[in-house]
């Protein structure tokens, strides 16, 4: 990983103590360009980070993950495709507040994360309100949030925090492929993951949120009752 110009390896110490040099500076110090900053979240092996700064080269990618070695192929890739606009940042999510500074972020992309199916880890999923909370913390007035996944369980979870909070949506489908909605970039369906591909030919259904915040408005959880009737409904299907 420390063979790559275009990753950044924060020490522990920084992403704790919120010291982070880069914060407020990635215009200015990372990309040297005043375009807008666009993350992805659970990056992987960034194929949504390195398929975005090909297509947008007016923007600003950074793919976030705390896997090294998954990272280090988006890595290559963007290093050999001489992707100027595309930069991976090693850090747990968690930490991701010590990182960026109030409006520096335009955009974020959720792919195919970790849906945490289990009642005591909602804190943990990256849609919850606990994380949604931090995002707003540096995601500019009107930012998207865009959430692609297989899992039926963390659409409709994240769909009913989004209701239950009263956010402005967007776009939501259940089947992004079979349904193809109105108004969807081509690139939802150009551009896959490696997980993307590997349950598209399995046939499951890829499902996909797009919604904004409130600026100054803390966001709250759906209470235990409903928790419990999406864990019940909807998990059961992705044991089959």
């Amino acid at each position: 990983m420390k063979s790559f110009s275009n990753v950044i390896e924060p020490d522990f110490d920084q992403a704790f103590h919120n010291k982070s040099p880069l914060k407020g500076k990635w215009y200015t110090d990372v990309f040297k360009n005043d375009h807008p900053i666009v993350l992805e979240l659970g990056c992987g092996k960034g194929e949504y980070t390195t398929g975005l700064a090909q297509t947008y080269p007016e923007k600003n990618f950074i793919g976030i993950d705390i896997k090294g070695a998954r990272m280090w192929v988006g890595a290559g890739f963007a290093d050999k495709l001489h992707l100027t606009n595309a930069v991976f940042l090693r850090t747990r999510i968690e930490f991701i507040n010590s990182f960026f500074a109030e409006n520096e972020v335009s955009e974020i992309w959720v792919t195919f994360p970790d849906p945490q199916p289990k009642k005591k880890r909602n804190r943990k999923r990256l849609t919850s309100s606990n994380f949604l909370n931090n995002y707003s913390r540096f995601l500019m007035p009107g930012g998207r949030i865009h959430l692609k996944t297989d899992s039926r369980f963390l659409h409709e979870y994240t769909r009913e925090i989004v209701s239950l909070n009263q956010l402005p949506v967007h776009c939501s489908t259940r089947d992004l492929y079979g349904e193809k909605p109105t108004g969807t970039d081509d690139l939802l369906y150009s551009i896959q993951t490696h997980y993307e591909s590997l349950f598209r030919a399995q046939g499951v259904p890829i499902t996909y949120l797009s919604f904004s915040l409130k600026p100054n408005v803390m966001l709250i959880e759906p209470d235990d009752d409903q928790q419990e009737y999406l864990l019940k409904t909807f998990l059961p299907v992705e044991k089959d």
